[in-house]
């Protein structure tokens, strides 16, 4: 009887700290390691389908990098842009090249790239929602032109839903 009581003990605590985590990334709703995964291999597969060596970022609802990878041979520079392009959509929840739309000289944000350790406002960076509309996270494509950056952002995000 004495071993009883320890074992409940554990699986009472390990039972809490399963719903704890299932609450936390509900309330939260940041994107799971496997979401970020699917993302980077849907991302990955569009790109070789179009012979583009790129990087590609994914972070998580607070900005923070959950998956990369640097396509072999690709450019060491697009590295802290994919990942810039990521985080930049995450911060302001929209498509980048967007945002760029409102930051030319005369824009109504004019000049914020300079903010956050630098923002990158051309396309390329992509919020990732989830089932329910709710962003999650983001993405950055960076190493092809700014089209098959959007393009392969795009299809990494949609691999979500």
């Amino acid at each position: 009887m004495n071993l009883l009581k320890p074992l409940k003990i554990c699986i009472i605590t390990l039972t809490l700290a399963l719903l704890s985590n299932t609450v936390h990334a509900q309330i939260t709703n940041d994107i799971t390691h496997n979401e970020a995964f699917k993302a980077l291999l849907a991302a990955k597969k569009k790109a070789e389908d179009s012979n583009v060596l790129v990087n590609i970022a994914v972070v998580d609802a607070g900005a923070n990098l959950k998956a990369f990878i640097r396509m072999d041979e690709s450019f060491l520079g697009s590295i802290d842009v994919a990942i810039k392009k990521a985080k930049t959509a995450r911060y302001f929840n929209i498509d980048t090249g967007k945002l760029g739309e409102l930051t030319q000289p005369g824009g109504i944000i004019y000049n914020i790239e300079h903010s956050n350790d630098g923002l990158i406002t051309f396309p390329g960076g992509i919020p990732i929602k989830n089932k329910e509309g709710k962003i999650i996270g983001a993405i950055g494509v960076s190493g092809g032109t700014i089209d098959q950056d959007r393009a392969i952002a795009t299809a990494g995000a949609a691999s979500i839903l």
